[in-house]
């Protein structure tokens, strides 16, 4: 689906086709307008009342709880992807030999807080180079062994634009009492993602790319029965009494328990810059509905490789359920793609350059137009010795 009703609500992007958004999705001017209104409390900090402090976090919560289908309670509230996988690696009730999977050639986020894990614990830390392009139901049987204990992996994978096989990995760990801890953050807002039925334990993900937020958020979210096992890693006061308790007789400060999720939060949670405008993202998805979202975000992905020049190869999946919104592409004389990628730019067309490839990346904000305006620079190269 096209038009306005997904055109609508953005800035002008200053003339230019930005089809990055798996490097920084764009702001909507909804979210905007509440970053604008809390620099307007910390311009006269008397409107930073005890109800905001308390209200920007419930409302994100209770934004992203909608988004993943999970009590507002059960949110933990991030500054990245990063800072959950930390979470889980500082938290988790390990035990001396137990053995965390990961996948070669993920994107360093998925990998190197479990590296900095073995450092600390007796716990070995094992990557499987899958057979292909992202790890493989099959790749998974093959690698697990009598102490595995947790795999962590991407939704997407950011260097390829493959999606995994969610349920026959997540299938493979529950029957084996496996914890499956998934990076949704190439994916989270261009597809839908439901907790209920989705075989996870756990989800990560960044707020500034997919789901259109600021850079410097992010969320966590973990089965109940699986935080209830976890070591309380901090303790930040804000979760253990409210900002009006300030005012009571002074008691000697004790732990308190029973948090839940708010135990693990990221301190600061009452972010007025960043989670403000961060929940106002999250509600424009919702509102124009994550499955009219995708469909509109793959039927540009569609047109592209419908249109792409003979001269270049689609690296990514054609077709399918598993073909996600990060389109790679090459020149068949991949020595061609950095002109070709600086052709784009000077064009005002706006995509990355990852490993060697070109990445292409729309989402809702992106029109047919833009697509056409990038096929446009390609279709120049085509003749290209």
């Amino acid at each position: 689906m096209t038009g306005s009703k997904f055109s609508d609500g953005w800035g002008d992007f200053e003339g230019r086709a930005w089809i990055n958004a798996a490097h920084q999705g764009a702001l909507p001017l909804a979210a905007a307008a509440e970053a604008r209104e809390a620099i307007e409390w910390k311009l006269s900090p008397r409107n930073l009342t005890p109800e905001r402090f308390r209200g920007v976090p419930d409302r994100l919560r209770t934004a992203v709880g909608k988004l993943i289908h999970a009590p507002a309670e059960e949110i933990i509230l991030a500054n990245s992807a990063s800072y959950g996988l930390h979470l889980v690696a500082q938290a988790f009730p390990w035990e001396a030999g137990d053995e965390v999977l990961v996948m070669a050639g993920d994107f360093p986020a998925d990998i190197l807080p479990w590296l900095a894990l073995e450092q600390r614990r007796d716990v070995t830390v094992r990557r499987i180079r899958p057979a292909q392009t992202v790890i493989e139901p099959e790749d998974l049987l093959a690698a697990l062994g009598p102490r595995t204990r947790l795999l962590c992996t991407t939704w997407v994978h950011s260097f390829s634009g493959y999606t995994i096989d969610l349920e026959g990995l997540g299938n493979i760990c529950q029957e084996r009492g496996i914890t499956f801890i998934l990076n949704a953050t190439q994916g989270l807002g261009a597809a839908p993602l439901d907790t209920r039925s989705a075989p996870i334990d756990g989800l990560v993900s960044a707020g500034h790319k997919w789901l259109c937020g600021p850079y410097g958020t992010g969320i966590c979210w973990l089965r109940p029965d699986l935080r209830e096992q976890f070591r309380e890693v901090k303790a930040y006061w804000l979760a253990m009494q409210t900002q009006e308790q300030l005012g009571d007789a002074v008691v000697d400060v004790e732990l308190k328990e029973g948090l839940g999720a708010r135990a693990f939060d990221v301190f600061g949670t009452a972010n007025f810059f960043n989670f403000k405008p961060l929940a106002a993202a999250v509600e424009h998805l919702l509102e124009l509905g994550i499955e009219e979202v995708r469909a509109h975000d793959q039927t540009l992905i569609s047109r592209l490789i419908a249109g792409l020049p003979e001269a270049f190869e689609l690296l990514s999946l054609p077709d399918g359920p598993r073909r996600s919104t990060l389109v790679f592409i090459s020149h068949r004389d991949s020595s061609r793609n950095r002109d070709v990628h600086a052709a784009l730019s000077a064009a005002a067309v706006d995509i990355a350059f990852r490993n060697g490839a070109l990445r292409v990346a729309p989402h809702l904000y992106n029109t047919p137009a833009d697509i056409d305006r990038a096929l446009s620079v390609l279709d120049s190269f085509a003749g290209s010795d």
